[in-house]
């Protein structure tokens, strides 16, 4: 199984997409060891004093597909999730300072809580899904796909020029372009979709 992620893929306005839309997809991995499933609880990672949480729509690939046309994407895509990618600022910024890879801030175990999926039959409209985050009980970030650079046919696309993708295949698709802070031990998140509530835990 990959999963991989998409940097910087929200707006906080429709009339800024065309400006950041440059055809550089930002994409990075996570390895399988970050997932956490089921709403259990998550150990708060001891390698890091300063984690940051953004909430993503996570999409399941459902066949194989390498050069994947944007026409057929979507019929890629089996199941949808919702998901936390958490990333160890702190360390990120020590290897940002020396050009080196993103793995250790991105894919320590606990780096990516997910939710149970979703079929795709429950998402008419891909590019109107809505979900958000809630922190301690307070909003923390509200996302729409209309406000997503590159959308889930794009990214799949993409993706597909450079590797196999394959069933089970896991992208968090981006967070929304504000609303991102940091966690600290003992808070509770809940995340929703289309207003149900799939994701409930605590960071212990």
């Amino acid at each position: 199984m990959k999963v991989l992620g998409i940097g910087k893929n929200y707006v906080n306005s429709k009339d800024e997409i065309n400006t950041y839309k440059n055809g550089k997809q930002i994409i990075f991995s996570k390895p399988e060891t970050s997932l956490v499933f089921n709403n259990d609880d998550v150990v708060f990672p001891s390698i890091t004093e300063n984690l940051v949480y953004e909430v993503e729509l996570v999409v399941k690939i459902g066949k194989k597909g390498k050069d994947i046309a944007e026409s057929e994407a979507t019929s890629y895509i089996s199941e949808i999730a919702i998901g936390i990618d958490y990333t160890a600022k702190d360390v990120l910024n020590l290897y940002r300072e020396t050009k080196h890879p993103w793995d250790l801030a991105k894919g320590f175990d606990g780096a990516a809580p997910t939710s149970n999926f979703q079929p795709i039959s429950n998402f008419p409209d891909l590019k109107n899904i809505k979900f958000d985050l809630k922190i301690n009980g307070e909003q923390k970030q509200v996302g729409t796909t209309d406000m997503m650079i590159y959308n889930f046919s794009e990214i799949i696309a993409y993706v597909s020029k450079f590797m196999t993708l394959e069933p089970g295949d896991l992208i968090f698709t981006g967070t929304p372009a504000s609303g991102t802070g940091q966690i600290f031990k003992g808070d509770h998140l809940q995340a929703s979709l289309e207003g149900d509530l799939l994701l409930d835990f605590k960071m212990i």
